[in-house]
């Protein structure tokens, strides 16, 4: 019987486990945590990859450095010539991007205008930026500015080293990330051929009777080139003075000036009466038998045609050297013709 209480009920509450109910959270709401997960990655990658990456690129590419390990002109024409140019590139990063082909373009610097220069431009082809890479360029280059071609030359001729400045802007790309654009600005340092000095004639042959060209004397010119250029010049034509007293002119055939010692034959055309009064008689300036010479630059030609370039940076290069002509004097038995002076003219 009921004593008018309710009677108690068991009642089972089941209730929604943790799991479940985040598991239901982000079924309804993973569209927001998609956005803001967008977001985040947008926020700390985007920087990175375009302002940082670009940054280390740049960096990474100022840090390094070029050594030009050869450079050689030929085929030389009144508004271009051929070059080929060994570099060596030094890249201490831990990062070894693909620098993609750009073009590049060079200017000199020299100790009297530190200004760049700009010679001409040339396309660097893609490579590597490994440490110890070596790069190539092997193109032809275009020289419409003579008097910078020109002082270019004269600065190869004349000094010791120089300097040239590489720029470019190329694109670079590092492993899967996308390509970025860096400034390319090296200055590197070439050996020049020092004025060439030391330039000797050896092996001197004097002719009485002048050859088919007109050429009484010839023998070998030593050019030494401590640099680690090669110039291909053609066919050179050198005046040659005593005391500022023309004597006659020089010829070498088919000269290429390569790094070391170059032994190269030379014809002549000289005033050999009026070389004979140097060195004979009671006035005689150099009874000793050497010749205090001043050689300077005529003219290059190369296949026909004259090379303006080289012309003018020879003409501005006065060569100094002796020559003892005592020994050849005696084997053509000149030395027999002893003249108290002599006339200026050329046989």
């Amino acid at each position: 019987m009921s004593d008018g209480k309710p009677e108690a009920q068991n009642v089972a509450v089941t209730g929604t486990s943790f799991g479940a109910r985040v598991k239901k959270h982000f079924r309804r709401w993973w569209w927001i945590y998609l956005i803001v997960f967008i977001i985040v990655v947008l926020v700390v990658i985007l920087p990175v990859v375009y302002v940082g990456y670009p940054r280390i690129a740049q960096h990474d590419v100022n840090e390094s450095s070029l050594e030009v390990l050869s450079l050689t002109f030929t085929n030389p024409r009144p508004n271009a010539v051929h070059a080929n140019q060994t570099q060596r590139l030094t890249n201490k990063s831990k990062y070894h991007p693909k620098i993609y082909s750009f073009n590049n373009t060079i200017s000199l610097i020299t100790p009297d205008n530190p200004e760049p220069e700009l010679i001409t431009w040339a396309i660097v082809p893609e490579f590597q930026a490994n440490d110890g890479e070596i790069i190539i360029v092997d193109t032809d280059l275009n020289l419409d500015n003579l008097d910078a071609a020109t002082k270019f030359t004269a600065t190869a001729l004349g000094l010791k080293e120089f300097q040239l400045r590489l720029y470019g802007n190329p694109d670079l790309r590092e492993g899967g990330l996308p390509k970025t654009n860096v400034d390319f600005n090296k200055t590197v340092t070439i050996k020049g051929l020092d004025g060439l000095k030391g330039l000797e004639i050896r092996d001197v042959n004097i002719m009485i009777a002048p050859d088919d060209e007109g050429n009484n004397m010839n023998g070998s010119a030593v050019i030494p080139n401590p640099g680690h250029l090669t110039i291909e010049m053609g066919n050179v034509t050198l005046d040659v003075s005593v005391d500022g007293h023309h004597i006659g002119q020089s010829f070498l055939r088919d000269l290429v000036i390569r790094p070391g010692e170059n032994v190269v034959p030379l014809t002549s055309r000289m005033n050999q009466t009026y070389v004979i009064g140097l060195l004979t008689g009671d006035n005689a300036p150099y009874s000793d038998g050497v010749l205090p010479l001043e050689i300077k630059g005529n003219r290059s030609e190369f296949n026909g045609e004259v090379i303006p370039y080289y012309t003018r940076a020879l003409a501005a290069t006065t060569l100094r050297t002796s020559l003892n002509l005592t020994e050849p004097l005696e084997k053509s038995g000149l030395a027999d013709l002893l003249l108290g002076g002599g006339d200026d003219d050329e046989n």
